[in-house]
């Protein structure tokens, strides 16, 4: 193999995908309620998707950003409206990891500072700076080291402030709902009072909604249960079910200025036929309602299963904490009855975070196929 092996990679060939659904090599069906890392967020091969997508290679796919791209503004329009942010620019780009490095830089260059607060837990992307304000040693070199970072616990506020009264800080970031550090959902009173802090003492607030944001938690965006307003957010996985897209939600108190910031293939014309089609279709079809409605309903059948311990998140971003670390029922939920599902770091949780179109019969399918591979679990010696 001439990969450069640094993913666990399973044996299969998935070679097709409709809707909810993933069809490998040997045409076997699975269920998918992993979404691709919550990228798929409009199904698989959605015909309104993949239309428009055909439509647009056929005319043009790429152009560098020297020229007029009416495909940006229309797409940025498209996405400030309804995210409830119109006041505030957007800035395209290729990646989640992308948009955090290009937010942090955004900051810093308005308050000259270089000091970024970030959470226990976090993740943020493995990019220089994206991977320095995230909380895992195992994936951070020695070249990432030079940035200067700090990490505190969401309970942490008391120390938190003590470190914002320094007047060091150039800004904090917190995902709205953190995704691989296990489903952690930090709550309306912390970004209420992370809010009043970082205006208190004059300090960027960054919202990473890259995981949680494009309507995963029956919101836009996870945080505006909170009523809170950052300076910056960053979005990125739901954004193009697939192509890859990302972005800088950026408040109108940062001016820009030329070569600010800059991409090659950011906000090309693919990337935005994909992000005004998937805006479309969320708007269309009611997608952010259906992904709070179906959350409610997933939670509640969840619920009835004994062996989770904890239900975590909202909508269709949820972790399951179990009593027993989870790996084995992974691999039967995957090669027993055909699910998709993904880990975390914590190493005894589930995280579901299936397209926002599924409906009540994929529920109980996939509860049926849960408790079935649980029972499996349980009598296998």
């Amino acid at each position: 193999m001439n990969l450069f092996k640094v993913y666990s990679i399973l044996d299969i060939e998935i070679i097709k995908g409709r809707g909810i659904y993933l069809y490998d090599n040997r045409n076997k069906k699975y269920l998918d309620f992993y979404g691709g890392h919550a990228v798929i967020s409009i199904g698989h091969s959605h015909p309104k998707f993949v239309k428009n997508l055909k439509k647009q290679i056929e005319k043009i796919s790429f152009y560098s950003n020297s020229i007029k791209i009416p495909e940006q503004e229309k797409l940025a329009n498209m996405l400030l409206e309804m995210s409830g942010y119109n006041d505030y620019k957007v800035f395209f780009c290729n990646s989640g990891a992308e948009a955090n490095e290009n937010a942090i830089k955004i900051a810093s260059f308005k308050n000259k500072k270089k000091k970024i607060i970030a959470f226990k837990k976090s993740f943020h992307g493995r990019t220089s700076g994206a991977i320095a304000i995230t909380d895992n040693y195992k994936i951070i070199s020695n070249l990432n080291l030079q940035h200067e970072v700090k990490f505190f616990t969401y309970k942490d506020l008391f120390r938190l402030e003590k470190e914002l009264k320094k007047q060091d800080t150039c800004a904090v970031i917190s995902e709205g709902i953190q995704g691989i550090g296990g489903i952690i959902d930090p709550g309306i009173d912390f970004f209420k009072n992370l809010y009043f802090l970082c205006k208190k003492y004059n300090t960027i607030l960054i919202l990473d909604e890259i995981q949680s944001g494009y309507g995963r938690t029956g919101l836009f965006f996870a945080h505006q249960n909170s009523g809170i307003k950052p300076d910056i957010i960053t979005i990125a996985k739901g954004m193009g079910n697939g192509f890859p897209i990302g972005g800088v939600i950026i408040h109108p108190k940062f001016k820009p200025f030329n070569g600010m910031l800059g991409t090659t293939f950011g906000g090309n014309y693919l990337a935005c036929s994909s992000g005004i089609s998937v805006l479309n279709i969320i708007k269309n079809e009611g997608l952010i309602y259906n992904a709070k409605k179906m959350g409610k309903r997933l939670i509640h059948s969840l619920k009835e299963i004994d062996e989770i311990k904890e239900i975590r998140g909202r909508g269709l971003m949820l972790g399951l904490k179990f009593k027993f670390k989870i790996k084995k029922l992974i691999n039967i939920l995957i090669k027993n009855e055909n699910i998709f599902v993904g880990s975390s770091l914590k190493k005894k949780i589930i995280r579901l975070l299936p397209p926002l179109t599924i409906e009540e019969k994929h529920i109980k399918t996939f509860i049926l196929k849960l408790k079935k591979a649980l029972y499996y679990l349980k009598n296998d010696k």
